[in-house]
């Protein structure tokens, strides 16, 4: 149905005139009969009758009037939806639990006037491609594996730097500890079902192998987190890595310990990507906020893979 005639169907039921109706909507009379009459064809009713006052809502007319304009309140809030600067700001963070999340929470309250839809996409391919469709205005990632660079319409910068820390059950040789070294870490099974080959976490974890030489096991299904907490909890020959944002909270029975790596400690390089050309008022808000409250970079005694360094 054509809305530019149903629009001036209204516009002509209010006005009571063609005439009126054409001033108002800066077209030609003739252009308003036209439209009306185009509708009346679609509908196969006649709408107005003309007489020496006007034209005046035949019973059908009537009887369309509030649907033609609940069509134009639906198409207006359409348009609104998608409309930059009216839509809210689309924001991918990987996962509920997160540090990326973590960081929106705050956004969220230093901003509460800022509308945000958040989304949970799994690869980075896919947060691109997001990103370059306009689907979504930015996303939260470790930037690229090595040999995918980000495409040339993509921006990124490093926004947070997150340690990881070792997970164990009570009965593990390492639960008593303060803190533990990466080196200590060595011959110790790291069990880590989470990680999908060809993921830029898996890349990640991939060169903290090479570089350490730990034993990190991906194997067996991918149960969700209350599993592997479950599972580190009653397996003393079993660790995990967990970021230190990371948000979980297990019952006290579980007696699992959260315990700090270093020299060095690694970290997770979280860096925001979105498109150079997307206008969205928040998505720049958004940048700043992150500029003034995440740490700095590289700090001394810590480990990233080189590849992370945004461009």
């Amino acid at each position: 149905m054509d809305l530019d005639a149903v629009r001036t169907f209204v516009t002509a039921a209010d006005a009571g005139r063609f005439q009126e109706a054409a001033v108002e909507l800066a077209v030609t009379q003739q252009a308003v009969s036209k439209r009306i009459a185009a509708l009346e064809r679609t509908l196969g009713v006649r709408l107005f009758t003309r007489t020496p006052r006007g034209a005046e809502l035949t019973i059908d007319g009537q009887a369309f009037l509030p649907h033609a304009r609940e069509l134009l309140r639906v198409a207006e809030r359409a348009v609104a939806s998608v409309r930059t600067g009216r839509r809210p700001l689309r924001v991918d963070v990987i996962a509920s639990r997160g540090a990326a999340t973590g960081l929106m929470r705050g956004f969220h309250r230093a901003h509460p006037g800022i509308d945000l839809d958040v989304v949970m996409l799994f690869d980075i391919e896919s947060a691109v491609a997001a990103i370059r469709s306009g689907t979504i205005d930015a996303s939260f990632r470790a930037v690229a594996a090595p040999g995918r660079p980000l495409p040339e319409d993509v921006e990124s910068v490093r926004v947070l730097d997150e340690p990881l820390q070792l997970l164990t059950g009570p009965g593990h040789a390492l639960a008593g500890a303060r803190s533990v070294t990466l080196a200590r870490l060595a011959g110790h099974r790291i069990w880590m079902p989470g990680i999908v080959p060809g993921t830029e976490w898996a890349a990640y974890y991939d060169d903290l192998v090479a570089e350490f030489g730990l034993t990190i096991e991906a194997t067996g299904p991918n149960f969700g987190s209350d599993a592997l907490l479950d599972t580190i909890a009653d397996t003393p020959a079993l660790a995990t890595f967990m970021g230190e944002h990371t948000s979980l909270v297990w019952p006290a029975g579980l007696g699992l310990r959260r315990i700090p790596v270093t020299d060095p400690t690694p970290v997770y390089p979280h860096a925001l990507l979105w498109h150079r050309d997307n206008p969205h008022p928040a998505l720049a808000t958004l940048r700043a906020h992150l500029a003034t409250t995440t740490a700095g970079h590289d700090a001394t005694g810590t480990w990233t893979p080189g590849w992370a360094i945004p461009r």
